[in-house]
Order: C-alpha cells, then sequence, then structure tokens
C-alpha cells in the first residue's frame, strides 16, 4: 500500500555511500527529502544527482536533509559518484541507499510493476520533523524531476507550519499567500496586525510573514 500524506515516513536501516544508516536518525529532528532513481549509470538520473548535489546548500539553510536511493550496491554508487562530478560539475555530498535487495523500495512502494518490476520510479517524499509524509511526487523513469518546484513546496510547507496560510498558485517565496479559513478575523488581527486584503470571507491574502 503506497504512503500518503500525514502517514509515518517508514524507518529503515539501510547501507549508503557514507555508511549504515539508520533514516530516522539521519533525519534527526530536521526536514527530509527522501528521492529514487531507476538505476545507477543511467542518463536522467546522472543529471539529477548532479543538481541535487549543487543545490544541497538551498537544502542545508532550510534545514533539509536529502537522500537518495538506487537498486543497484554502494559499489557501484561510488564508480557512478565520479561521472556524475565529471559529467555535471558536482560532486555527490549527500548519501544514496544501495537498495539492492528493493527492501527499502518495497517499503514505499517505489517499484511499479506495470512500469518496471525491476527498478523503482522516480519517487519524492517531503518528510517533517514530526517523521511525517508532507508530499509524495511520483515521476516516470523518462522524466527528470524540477527542483526548483521541490524546494518551492518546502518553502510552502514550512511556511505553512510557522504561520496559519497557505499559498495560492504558482506561488513563490515573497508573494502573497493566504490566511486559512479556519483562522477568524479576529484571530487574524493577532497573527497579522499590519493587515489583509479580503476577495471573499474565505480568501484573504495577506504579505508573506517575514518578508
Amino acid at each position: 500500500m503506497s504512503l500518503r500524506i500525514g502517514d509515518e515516513a517508514p524507518n529503515f536501516t539501510a547501507e549508503t555511500t557514507e555508511g549504515i544508516i539508520n533514516f530516522h536518525e539521519y533525519l534527526g529532528d530536521d526536514w527530509g527529502v527522501f528521492f529514487s532513481h531507476p538505476r545507477d549509470f543511467t542518463p536522467v538520473c546522472t543529471t539529477e544527482l548532479g543538481e541535487a548535489a549543487r543545490l544541497k546548500p538551498e537544502f542545508d539553510k532550510r534545514g533539509v536533509k536529502i537522500i537518495g536511493l538506487s537498486v543497484d550496491p554502494s559499489d557501484a554508487h561510488h564508480k557512478w559518484a565520479e561521472d556524475i562530478e565529471e559529467t555535471q560539475g558536482s560532486k555527490l555530498n549527500f548519501p544514496v541507499i544501495a537498495d539492492h535487495d528493493k527492501k527499502v523500495a518495497d517499503l514505499y512502494d517505489m517499484i511499479h510493476p506495470n512500469a518496471s518490476d525491476t527498478v523503482t520510479v522516480r519517487s519524492v517524499f517531503v518528510i517533517g520533523p514530526d517523521k511525517k509524509v508532507k508530499l509524495t511526487l511520483t515521476y516516470p523513469a523518462s522524466t527528470g524531476r524540477n527542483f526548483d518546484e521541490i524546494l518551492r513546496v518546502i518553502d510552502s510547507l514550512q511556511l505553512t507550519a510557522k504561520h496559519s496560510v497557505a499559498t495560492p498558485v504558482n506561488w513563490t517565496d515573497g508573494d502573497d499567500v493566504i490566511i486559512v479559513p479556519s483562522v477568524t478575523d479576529e484571530q487574524a488581527k493577532e497573527k497579522f496586525p499590519e493587515g489583509w486584503k479580503t476577495l471573499k470571507p474565505y480568501l484573504r491574502l495577506v504579505k508573506q510573514p517575514g518578508k
């Protein structure tokens, strides 16, 4: 059964490029992005891992730990890392799980038999400090992921976690946000003393907190 938003992210212990890790211990009190790759030495995966490594400072400043997974063994990961650095210009700087027995992939429903019964699809899980799944994305093996979108969603999730707001369509950091309907006008006056714009009683726009 696939994981749903709000489910606890299953814990596991696995071999990675940075040694044996316990997943929940690795995340600690941070946010996490856990994403799978169909195979080592494949073109789309190579570009994705290079981009994730390049963007690691962006994840770091948001308090997000990233971790990848491939169904190949660890020695292949280390050899592949050389290709990633050579072709993408970024050195692998986060752990990649060696899931050769597919135990973790099965735990997270990363193998979709009608697509392939041997390799994973491109799954993405954003996990909160409470170890709950906050976002799931699933791409086919042929389509590389948009890491700018993953960062955008994390910005939205973290903003929601700190303030009683939601983010509208195509929102990016710095845009106006929405006061959630569960917050009354009286409560909103305390939270947003500078005021807001009411389009409808259920649609109240306010400047992004902290901006």
